[in-house]
């Protein structure tokens, strides 16, 4: 017996890769120092932080936060709990600036696991002298201004975030800046 339809299209799929989406990225971003009056703020002088890893996967490697979603736990509120444990910062902490959803979702395949995931992204702005206090998850960390940030993120879709962040976030004029505001 098949289940396929007269059209040649299956109904259900009979194997394939898992679909995932319990892993968020959060991306902190500091604005430089404020510019003397009637100067204006540069773009592409933002900074992007980055965690170097210090387990598997992707130990040794510089990445956003990063955290699986646990039971029952929405994205949102996952995506805050890793801020917190993974450099200190909230939205209650006196240099956070906002936390913001991003629209886009990249996926990804990871064949260790036959699994497609597809990961929620957020962005949080720290104040311009910000620094972050790291748990045992990871062992250093840095800041990669906007003009570099390209040639310092590994993946595709993380490049694609920081795109998005710049376009769509940081201009106080965003049409959708405050449509994507967490809390």
């Amino acid at each position: 017996m098949t289940d396929r339809r007269p059209d040649g299209y299956r109904e259900r799929p009979a194997g394939g890769p898992t679909l995932r989406a319990d892993v968020v990225e959060v991306y902190i971003v500091r604005r430089p120092a404020p510019a003397p009056a009637g100067a204006t703020g540069q773009l592409a002088d933002v900074a992007f932080l980055q965690l170097r890893r210090t387990r598997e996967p992707l130990r040794d490697t510089w990445q956003p936060v990063m955290g699986h979603i646990e039971a029952g736990e929405r994205a949102t509120a996952c995506a805050l709990r890793e801020l917190r444990e993974e450099t200190g910062l909230s939205p209650d902490h006196p240099a956070c600036r906002g936390v913001w959803a991003l629209e886009q979702v990249h996926p990804y395949f990871v064949a260790a696991i036959d699994s497609v995931v597809l990961s929620p992204r957020f962005v949080a702005e720290a104040a311009h002298d910000w620094e972050p206090t790291l748990d045992a998850s990871h062992d250093a960390h840095r800041w990669v201004k906007r003009a570099g940030a390209h040639g310092a993120f590994l993946w595709p879709g993380q490049r694609a975030a920081i795109d998005e962040i710049v376009r769509d976030i940081l201009p106080e004029t965003s049409p959708v800046r405050e449509r994507l505001r967490v809390g």
